[in-house]
């Protein structure tokens, strides 16, 4: 994976670009939205951070921890892991010097990433000598469900937990709870505004941004574009096709024609996308279909191969067990890797660390994968990721 290095240059101008115009909208305080949406509502939480400014500090004190929803260059590509190696190859030297109890809790349990999530997390408590038991509500993505169970640990000898919650502003009591009992909370995807002992996952704006940048480079730069949204409100979503419209907007002659969700699904990915091929035109000069997970572009896909269109270039995200097939037939165009296995292994680590001798992560947002990981998944490399990165059995 290490031959991708040779185009993050270009990337990181890219990035630098980005960042002055996300930092010019937040001098002018365009962040936030009503509450329940599971955006952040005041500027602070939306500070950009991809220059190390020091701003991206962790309070011993939880609660007042603010989220970001940037990544610094530091956190990014220097700041020291205690971990090496990635997807199934992650290993850790941290012990555990006691009996810890930490709880891993998904949206899911039936997306391939939540199921990445738990297998991480359960292999960090085998390395580390931690007792890891991993939790999904049964009513899928229900954050009510998500608080209940947090509610009913907090007095069960719990010592913390990592969680991919379906909302920040529904989880937020819970957290606030957990922080005044003194038990930290790693967020994953989706942070509450505050509270968060720290922030893992993937940036997700950066993501968006490089994802779509790969496509629109493939199709020369022009045609329409079509975006297949995450959940509407959900911040990791948000984040993502912020990226996604900011890289599209860097070219001129290529028009988006529809943005519109899909909520992380196969089957509906490819129902709105069939609906979408029949817009006036769009079928004629359709040249880039972005979606915001794999699941999604698959199901996309399928509507695109049933119509015989094969000159779209399609991207996703997440590098699953079945986009990275995707990839090998040339069907995915572009995926990246999100590497929950990873991430949910760092966070645990980072907990143990923290349960062991009170150590505080470096910066608040640590995102996992990153850049110095390559973590763009095409047909040049993506043998090599399976073979040696992924993140699935």
């Amino acid at each position: 994976m290490r031959k991708r290095l040779a185009k993050n240059t270009d990337r990181k101008k890219w990035m630098k670009a980005a960042t002055l115009l996300m930092a010019g909208m937040m001098a002018f305080g365009l962040a936030g939205c009503s509450a329940g949406s599971g955006q952040m509502e005041s500027t602070e939480s939306n500070l950009d951070l991809s220059e190390n400014t020091g701003e991206n500090k962790v309070h011993e004190d939880f609660s007042l921890n603010v989220n970001s929803n940037r990544a610094s260059d530091y956190a990014k590509n220097e700041v020291p892991l205690p971990i090496t190696g990635i997807g199934r190859g992650i290993s850790t030297d941290v012990k555990a010097k006691d009996k810890y109890k930490i709880v891993v809790m998904t949206r899911n349990s039936t997306n391939p990433y939540m199921i990445g999530m738990w297998d991480g997390g359960a292999q960090a408590g085998k390395d580390m000598g931690v007792e890891v038991q991993t939790l999904a509500p049964s009513e899928q993505d229900s954050i009510n469900e998500q608080v209940t169970i947090m509610e009913s640990l907090l007095d069960q000898g719990v010592d913390g937990f990592v969680i991919h919650p379906s909302d920040s502003k529904g989880i937020q009591p819970v957290v606030d709870a957990a922080n005044e009992k003194g038990i930290p909370v790693v967020a994953i995807g989706t942070a509450p505004d505050t509270g968060a002992f720290m922030r893992s996952g993937v940036d997700y704006y950066e993501t968006g941004y490089l994802v779509t940048k790969e496509l629109c480079e493939a199709a020369g730069g022009k045609g329409k574009a079509i975006i297949l949204e995450g959940p509407a409100g959900v911040q990791n979503m948000e984040e993502r096709k912020a990226g996604i419209e900011d890289a599209i907007a860097e070219y001129p002659d290529v028009e988006i024609v529809a943005s519109q969700t899909a909520n992380c699904k196969r089957k509906e990915g490819m129902d709105v996308m069939e609906n979408l091929l029949e817009g006036d035109g769009v079928q004629d000069e359709l040249s880039i279909v972005v979606c915001c997970n794999d699941e999604m572009a698959i199901g996309a896909i399928q509507a695109l191969k049933a119509r015989k269109m094969d000159n779209v270039f399609v991207g996703g995200f997440d590098a699953s067990k079945d986009a990275s097939q995707a990839v090998k037939d040339g069907d995915l165009y572009v995926t990246y890797n999100t590497d929950p296995y990873g991430s949910t292994y760092l966070a645990c680590t980072y907990l143990v660390k923290y349960l062991n001798d009170k150590t505080l992560p470096e910066e608040y947002f640590i995102p996992f994968p990153s850049e110095r990981n390559d973590p763009l998944i095409t047909k040049e490399n993506v043998q090599d990721y399976i073979d040696n990165y992924r993140w699935f059995k």
